[in-house]
């Protein structure tokens, strides 16, 4: 009797749109190439709640995804496994359960614990010859690190700001960039109307292509994006001579969470996480706040924040999400590993996931960007993929 194939598949880090698409996605392929296709839930975390020695333990942190149970998953947002942004690798010790054992602990230098060890205990334990993990760079690095201790790993990129190293578009970015552009369009009645200055801030630590494409697309006066400091004077009197050029006195600035004027850091509050990330957010209102101490107008403040990712998703992230998760199965059906799908210049393939460790992806300044305006300039379209990238 041939044994069933099996593999498991996760999602970490912020929730995005299309990750349920993705999830169905695999399960639905995995169908056509007979392999049973199970879920852990709250990402890396089940991995390491797992208990090995107690079958007991598997309920809240697994879920069998057959064809029949993803039938709807794909017209939400969201994930159905939920998340974490737990790191097996770095975890402080009180967050290491009891039954972990001493030889699967590995001491680090800063008193923290990997437990990777106990990860590969519990892949052998569930049976799983591969694992697909949705995920940013934070999740991905932790793939792969499994696929360097010889575990089987094909991931698929996501992230709302669309910085994965290694590839041009990730799940979540379009439907990031439609709900921005949406929302900057209504945000301008109430701004107009008031003849202000409105600031819209907007998800991206090491990206500014949220920003950068929301403004682009809506026609903000100024934008700024985490690549490149800004000086708040200049930027000031920029929106000044907007607001007085508009025929319905007002003015529009989106700003990157992640963004730094250029005699300061960037904005971060609280401890760091997991993956040594501090919290961003609210450099959208120091800045607005200089502005009408500056400027004596009066302004309108927005942090986008989750309503950035919530929803469902739109158009495109769909197409991407299923073909990312289509690609990702048939991957590992053909026993490759050690791969993340991608997208280059518009076309689906497979990169290294080493490379999701080996930098940032940012905006490219040089060709999308005027760093003395402080807004998106386009310099040559022609031979621009869609995404212009």
């Amino acid at each position: 009797m041939t044994r069933t194939r099996r593999i498991g598949i996760l999602t970490g880090g912020g929730d995005v749109p299309g990750l349920n698409v993705a999830i169905k996605a695999v399960a639905v392929r995995a169908r056509d190439h007979s392999i049973e296709v199970l879920g852990l839930r709250r990402g890396w975390l089940s991995l390491v709640q797992i208990n090995p020695d107690d079958p007991g333990s598997l309920p809240p942190w697994t879920m069998s995804l057959p064809p029949d149970r993803v039938r709807t998953f794909d017209r939400t947002g969201g994930t159905i496994l939920h998340t974490s942004r737990t790191n097996p690798s770095n975890m402080k010790p009180e967050e290491v359960p009891s039954w972990v054992r001493a030889e699967d602990r590995v001491a680090l230098p800063d008193g923290r614990v990997d437990c990777t060890r106990h990860v590969l205990r519990v892949l052998d334990f569930l049976g799983l010859e591969a694992l697909i993990p949705i995920g940013g760079d934070d999740t991905l690095s932790f793939a792969s690190r499994l696929h360097k201790e010889g575990f089987r790993v094909v991931a698929i990129p996501k992230t709302m700001d669309n910085d994965v190293f290694g590839t041009d578009y990730c799940i979540g970015f379009s439907t990031a960039v439609t709900r921005s552009v949406d929302a900057i369009t209504n945000f301008r009645t109430s701004v107009g109307s008031h003849e202000r200055i409105g600031v819209v801030e907007l998800f991206g630590r090491n990206s500014g292509e949220t920003s950068l494409y929301a403004a682009y697309l809506a026609d903000v006066d100024r934008a700024i994006i985490s690549e490149v400091p800004f000086d708040i004077e200049r930027l000031v009197k920029f929106l000044v001579e907007d607001r007085g050029r508009n025929p319905s006195n007002y003015a529009m600035l989106t700003i990157s969470e992640g963004a730094q004027p250029k005699d300061g850091g960037v904005f971060e509050t609280g401890e760091e996480d997991a993956y040594g990330h501090r919290k961003l957010g609210g450099i959208g209102y120091v800045v607005a706040q200089e502005i009408k101490k500056r400027s004596g107008i009066n302004i309108m403040y927005e942090q986008l924040a989750y309503i950035m990712r919530s929803g469902a998703a739109d158009s495109l992230d769909r197409m991407v999400a299923v073909s990312f998760g289509t690609l990702a199965l048939d991957q590992v059906a053909m026993g490759h590993a050690g791969r993340m799908v991608s997208l280059q210049q518009g076309i689906y393939t497979t990169v290294p996931l080493d490379l999701v460790i080996q930098g940032k992806k940012r905006v490219d300044v040089t060709a999308l960007y005027d760093t003395e305006e402080y807004r998106p300039r386009v310099r040559d379209m022609l031979g621009k993929p869609m995404f212009l990238y």
